[in-house]
Formats: C-alpha cells, sequence, structure tokens
C-alpha cells in the first residue's frame, strides 16, 4: 500500500489546476468568532432573530413550495444532501483507491463524515432550534434541530474533501476545477435554496457555512498530524 501524499503518489506539483483548499489558519479561527457571535445574538432574542423572522415571511410569500420550480429548487439543495454526495464521493475514493493502491482517500472521506456528525449535531442538540413554520418558539429544545444547517455544512466539508482528493492526486485539470466550483458554489446554492424554500432560517445557513469552515480545517489538521502521518510511516518502514 502507498502512501497518500503527493509525492509518493507520484503526482507532480505541476499538475494542481486549483489549490487544494486547506483554510488559512485564520479561516477556522474566523469562522468560530462568526458563527460564536451569531448564535450568542439568537439565543439572547437579539435583532438577528428579528432579521430571520422578517426573510421567513418574505420567502414565504413566494410560494415557491407550491410552485412549478419548487422540484428545481430541491434538487439544488441536495448539493448539500449526504447521499448526493457520498455517489460522487464513492465513485471517486475507489477510482483513487484501484489508480494508486492506497486507503487514504477513503478515510479521509470517513473522517470527515465522523467529524461533521459530531460537530453538526452536537451543535444542533446544544441549542434545539426549531426551523422556520414551528407555531411557537425559534429556540425549543425538545425537537429542534434546525440549527446549524447541516446540508450547508455538508457541502463545505464533503465537497471540500472531494477538492482535496482530485487535486492531490493530480485529476485532469477539468475535474479538479468542476470540485473546486463545487465546494466553493455548492454550499452557496445549497443555503440559497433551503431559505428560499424556507427550510431553513437565513442564519441556520450562514452558520452551517462558519461550522463547516472550522471542520474542515479540523479535518485538514487530523490529517497532517495523524493519518498521513501514519501512512508515510508505514511507507517508509523496510520490510523484516
Amino acid at each position: 500500500m502507498t502512501s497518500g501524499t503527493v509525492c509518493e503518489a507520484g503526482v507532480p506539483e505541476r499538475s494542481r489546476a486549483v489549490s487544494i483548499g486547506r483554510p488559512p489558519w485564520w479561516a477556522p479561527l474566523l469562522a468560530l468568532l462568526v458563527g460564536g457571535l451569531i448564535t450568542a445574538d439568537l439565543l439572547a432574542g437579539g435583532v438577528l432573530e428579528r432579521l430571520d423572522f422578517w426573510v421567513s415571511d418574505a420567502v414565504r410569500g413566494w410560494g415557491l413550495r407550491d410552485s412549478a420550480a419548487y422540484p428545481v429548487f430541491w434538487a439544488v439543495t441536495q448539493l448539500g444532501g449526504r447521499g448526493a454526495i457520498l455517489i460522487v464521493l464513492s465513485v471517486l475514493v475507489g477510482y483513487l483507491a484501484w489508480r494508486h493502491r492506497t486507503a487514504v482517500p477513503l478515510l479521509r472521506v470517513l473522517l470527515a463524515l465522523g467529524t461533521l456528525t459530531i460537530g453538526v449535531y452536537a451543535v444542533k442538540f446544544g441549542t434545539g432550534r426549531t426551523a422556520p413554520g414551528h407555531p411557537d418558539e425559534l429556540f425549543f429544545h425538545v425537537d429542534g434541530a434546525s440549527f446549524p444547517s447541516g446540508h450547508v455544512a455538508n457541502a463545505v466539508i464533503m465537497w471540500g474533501v472531494a477538492r482535496w482528493l482530485a487535486v492531490e492526486y493530480g485529476l485532469p485539470a477539468r475535474v479538479q476545477r468542476a470540485f473546486w466550483w463545487l465546494s466553493v458554489a455548492g454550499p452557496i446554492a445549497t443555503g440559497v435554496s433551503m431559505v428560499s424554500l424556507d427550510f431553513h432560517w437565513v442564519t441556520d445557513a450562514v452558520v452551517g457555512a462558519a461550522v463547516g469552515i472550522v471542520l474542515l480545517g479540523v479535518v485538514h489538521a487530523l490529517d497532517a498530524l495523524v493519518l498521513s502521518r501514519w501512512f508515510g510511516a508505514r511507507a517508509g518502514r523496510q520490510p523484516a
């Protein structure tokens, strides 16, 4: 089994059409700060709560849920759907495993899934926020799980990992650019569609993106500290 690093996989640096998309050190810190401030404001019933109500009332007036445009908007929300992304990642990981004889892409995807599930649901259950249309409160600790948007966080992390793998393993430039677009436009399109259909509050989508950036940084850090280092050490061992 070979290592998952670029040099050991035999992929030259010049084959990179885009960057791997690892968040710079300040991006997760900024995302954490923004997410924390928004959460604090919402828990205090601040101005952002009123903004959420205003946007929700506006988009409800559009009536997209009952229009012919609904299937289109719903399809766009699936850019952040775990099932849709995992189908693409299964093909990508399967190809890389066959081509490079390495389990690193699969382990990175599993690491991202675990980090995403733990991180997002910790916030969801910690706040207990209900989705638009709930008859009572914004924060309802019995059955609320709207905050943050898991679809947006999922789009940030999983398309980010797909882009990372496509670039690191030197896939064709058009494939790298396609995943770059999905890693950037996917979360935005998902968030806009979820809010337009009144499935989520605006702040759900924004904090979902912030959580996604933080967790993508965590996945990159864990890979550098543990996963790639362990596989690199294994690749460097002499046979007994």
